[in-house]
C-alpha cells in the first residue's frame, strides 16, 4: 500500500481487510492487529438486521470493530484507552468513510458506564490484555504494546464486572483468551453474573497444545447448556493455513 495517504503518521502503514473492503492504519512500533483479533470476530455472533448495541472493549486501532462491521447492519461502538490507538482506528473510519458503521471512544473500561448506561447493550466483544500485571520494577516507559498486552490497567476481575454492567439481561458477551487462565477467566464470569455457554480451544496445528481459547458467556443464562465446540487448526500438516482459517481470513 503506498504511505502517501495524508491521514498517516509517521510509521504507519495501510493493510487490508479483504473480507469487509476495509484499509486499516496499523503500526508496528504502536499496534498491529493479530489473528486473535480476526478469531474472535469471526467467533462472535451478532444479528444481522436486528436492532442491537454491539461494543468492542479494548478496541486497539479498531481491527476486530472493523471484522465486525460484515457481519451486522448494526453499528459497532469501538472502547480503548489508549489516545493513539484510537486516533488511529478514527482515522480508519475516515479513510473508508465509514462514520454510520463503526464509531470508537477513548475511555477506560472501569469509568465505561460514565459513556454507556447499564444494562443497555446487546453483544459486547473483548480481546483482552492476556497477561497478568507487570512487577513494579519493570513499568517504567511503558508503551502501547505492553499496555495493550498485560493488565496494567484492565485485569480479569474488573473486565468482566463492567461486561456484566453494561450488558441486558441475557445479553452476549465472547472473549478470546489464553487456555492457561482458563479457570481464572470461568471464576471472574461466574462472579459476575455471566454464565460460559460455547468455548473453542485454538492450536497451531495438530500435536501442538492449544494456546488460544474463544469463549461466549450469556449475563444471567443458566448453568447448564455448555458447549465445548470442535477444535480449530490454525495450520494444516504443510504449515500452512488450515481451509477454515483461509475460509474465515480470505473468504476462500
Amino acid at each position: 500500500m503506498t504511505d502517501k495517504n495524508p491521514l498517516l503518521r509517521e510509521g504507519e502503514r495501510l493493510d487490508i481487510l479483504k473480507r469487509e473492503n476495509i484499509q486499516i492504519i496499523q503500526s508496528p512500533s504502536v499496534f498491529s492487529f493479530s489473528l486473535d483479533a480476526v478469531l474472535l470476530a469471526d467467533f462472535a455472533e451478532l444479528p444481522r438486521k436486528r436492532k442491537a448495541t454491539i461494543v468492542d472493549f479494548c478496541s486497539g486501532n479498531g481491527a476486530v470493530a472493523f471484522l465486525l462491521t460484515g457481519k451486522t447492519e448494526n453499528p459497532i461502538i469501538g472502547v480503548e484507552v489508549q489516545d493513539r490507538l484510537v486516533d488511529m482506528a478514527k482515522r480508519t473510519v475516515q479513510l473508508n468513510q465509514i462514520e454510520e458503521k463503526v464509531s470508537f471512544i477513548h475511555a477506560d473500561i472501569n469509568a465505561i458506564t460514565e459513556h454507556i448506561k447499564p444494562d443497555s447493550v446487546d453483544i459486547i466483544t473483548c480481546n483482552p490484555p492476556y497477561f497478568k500485571n507487570l512487577n513494579d520494577s519493570t513499568k517504567n516507559n511503558l508503551d502501547a504494546y505492553t499496555i495493550a498486552r498485560h493488565e496494567i490497567l484492565l485485569n480479569l476481575p474488573q473486565l468482566m464486572k463492567k461486561t456484566s454492567q453494561l450488558l441486558k439481561m441475557n445479553g452476549k458477551a465472547y472473549f478470546v483468551h489464553r487456555p492457561d487462565r482458563f479457570f481464572e477467566i470461568l471464576d471472574a464470569m461466574r462472579a459476575n453474573r455471566l454464565a460460559p455457554k460455547k468455548i473453542r480451544f485454538i492450536y497451531p496445528y495438530e500435536g501442538k497444545e492449544a494456546n488460544m481459547i474463544l469463549i461466549e458467556a450469556i449475563k444471567d443464562g443458566k448453568e447448564e447448556g455448555l458447549k465445548i465446540l470442535s477444535p480449530l487448526f490454525i495450520h494444516d500438516d504443510s504449515r500452512a493455513y488450515s481451509e477454515e482459517v483461509k475460509a474465515i481470513l480470505f473468504g476462500e
